[in-house]
């Protein structure tokens, strides 16, 4: 079977890291033919290319430039894909023309957050609405978001994200990511994301600070860089400040989780609802006890004081309260990391994901 994978670009993030994810666990396939076509020569997953299968760049110059519906058409009339599966809104109105008049059936895979009340005239309802029509089957990586979408019962389908163990094989030695961090207390604690509106950062900071009224033995780490970085610095008093490390964004994640004590994701339930977090992800394959803002896909992935702890929106006083009772308390967080990671093997792993998707391409072109 031969699949065209569209999405609209590969710069780093959550839906970017599953579709890599995915070309990786069809690798022992044989049946399964991929060429992927990305819409921007924005790549920062360059590893894309040592993948095996054609990566096609197909720049959008200007954005609204209808030569773009024309070059797709034309690659998949002399291709003959026998489905597309787009991975974003704008990819899978793109792929509508070519979907529709050579009769290709889309696979549409969109929804990959789980937004709180949104209104009739939300731009990403009104872009995701748009699509719908043409599209055979509804992809989200979770069942909130597929709700939040508003997605018809008769073509929703959720594949939760699958997590690839080998990514933790070749960790970095621990006492050498302390040092190029330069960590000196006995716990860490870090949260992964992007300094954007949808990571509520303040509310981790915040709950830094009242940790480190208690106890100094701990470092709380920052990964990742965005316009929201220079303010969330702004609220650590001097002396504070070496106890909370901003890295900006690290390629070697996942050695850095794997010196974490507990991790944490943050979100602004404001503007944002996750799916799948794959900072979740990464940090419960690491068996790290989790903290996690409640809402959304997260509450899928973190059942309360089993796989994780979920704490309410906006409530700095809360994570601090909890992120003190797992550093007392280290046979619970460690309890609560392993059954994390139990979770993750069953329920999240790459094989399951990949056979989830393989399942879908055989009924569709059955």
């Amino acid at each position: 079977m031969k699949i065209l994978l569209l999405i609209d670009s590969l710069v780093s993030g959550g839906r970017e890291r599953r579709l890599i994810e995915l070309i990786k666990g069809f690798e022992n396939y044989e049946d399964v033919e991929l060429k992927l076509v990305v819409f921007s020569d924005k790549i920062h997953y360059q590893e894309v290319f040592e993948l095996g299968i054609p990566v096609v760049i197909m720049k959008r110059v200007p954005k609204k430039n209808p030569l773009v519906l024309y070059k797709l058409f034309k690659l998949c009339k002399q291709w003959h894909p026998d489905l597309i599966h787009s991975w974003g809104t704008m990819s899978a109105i793109l792929a509508i023309p070519a979907s529709t008049l050579l009769g290709i059936k889309l696979i549409n895979g969109n929804v990959t957050d789980a937004p709180n009340n949104m209104s009739f005239f939300d731009k990403k309802l009104v872009r995701a609405k748009l699509s719908f029509p043409f599209s055979k089957v509804i992809i989200g990586n979770s069942k909130a978001g597929l709700a939040a979408y508003k997605v018809p019962k008769k073509k929703a389908l959720c594949i939760y994200n699958g997590f690839e163990f080998n990514r933790i094989n070749n960790l970095k030695d621990k006492a050498e990511i302390r040092e190029k961090f330069n960590i000196q207390t006995t716990k860490v604690i870090g949260m992964v994301g992007g300094f954007f509106e949808r990571k509520d950062y303040e509310t981790y900071i915040r709950a830094a600070l009242l940790v480190l009224k208690q106890r100094t033995d701990v470092t709380f780490m920052a990964i990742g860089e965005g316009p929201n970085l220079l303010k969330c610095k702004e609220i650590i008093a001097p002396e504070y400040s070496s106890y909370i490390k901003f890295t900006g964004v690290q390629k070697d994640v996942e050695s850095i989780i794997n010196i974490f004590n507990i991790g944490v994701l943050s979100t602004n339930t404001k503007v944002h609802g996750e799916g799948i977090s794959n900072a979740i992800l990464e940090y419960m394959a690491l068996a790290k006890p989790t903290i996690a803002t409640s809402g959304g896909g997260t509450n899928e992935i973190v059942k309360h004081k089993t796989t994780g702890i979920l704490i309410p929106p906006h409530s700095p006083e809360v994570m601090a309260e909890q992120l003190l009772y797992l550093l007392a308390n280290p046979i619970e967080a460690e309890r609560i990391g392993l059954e994390g990671n139990s979770l993750i093997r069953q329920d999240f792993s790459l094989e399951k994901m990949t056979n989830a998707y393989y399942q879908l391409y055989q009924k569709l072109l059955k």
